[in-house]
């Protein structure tokens, strides 16, 4: 029941995140993906008697629903950036596909779990979603931090995925992995930085002009 509400609530905002039209609103709404991914981790490690998975929800909580929103909030208040996202397709069409994304997910798990309606398969269903997801954001958004909070969607379905198949990731490489993370969003804070300064904008689109 609780796996349930949880999986439930990190699926919502995933949906949420294919309609949302500001850079803001969707940096939070990836502050609030995060913080189900803690919860879905935290209950596994209590559940479990995990030590390891308990200070991996702590770093998750840590690392993705506050270090990084706040990185990345400071980005759009440091170069002043327009809130617009600029969407190549529409919110309605990209519901619209977001619920094509989960019902393949939902087939695929089908077929590739012999427990098709174990929690197991519910969050890897969830987390093929979000993968799927974080792709068409990478994809449909012109604004490069909506390109990176696309693929941060994609890492947290990921995360996800591992704990449902094999119960999390060795200790060690989710460390790393984390730290990884880290560092790339204070890469793309720096270089984010740059571009907006060179060129006064964070449009890739209009990185065509360059060309020549």
């Amino acid at each position: 029941m609780i796996l349930n509400f949880i999986l439930s609530g990190f699926l919502i905002i995933t949906f949420l995140l294919v309609i949302t039209k500001r850079i803001t609103g969707l940096i939070r709404a990836f502050r609030a993906q995060s913080i189900f991914l803690f919860l879905y981790t935290f209950y596994q490690g209590f559940t479990q008697r995990n030590l390891e998975l308990l200070v991996i929800c702590g770093l998750v909580f840590a690392l993705k629903a506050l270090v990084i929103p706040f990185v990345l909030l400071r980005i759009v208040r440091r170069i002043k950036a327009e809130e617009d996202l600029g969407l190549i397709i529409n919110p309605q069409l990209s519901l619209v596909i977001a619920t094509v994304f989960a019902y393949l997910s939902y087939l695929f798990a089908h077929n590739a779990m012999p427990r098709a309606n174990s929690p197991e398969s519910a969050a890897f269903i969830a987390s093929l979603t979000a993968v799927c997801i974080g792709f068409f954001l990478m994809a449909s958004r012109m604004k490069a931090l909506g390109q990176v909070i696309g693929l941060l969607v994609m890492e947290n379905g990921i995360f996800l995925a591992a704990g449902a198949i094999a119960g999390g990731m060795p200790f060690f490489i989710e460390i790393a992995l984390f730290f990884d993370i880290f560092v790339f969003v204070v890469i793309i804070e720096v270089f984010v930085y740059k571009v907006s300064r060179l060129f006064t904008h964070i449009d890739t689109s209009k990185m065509k002009s360059l060309k020549g």
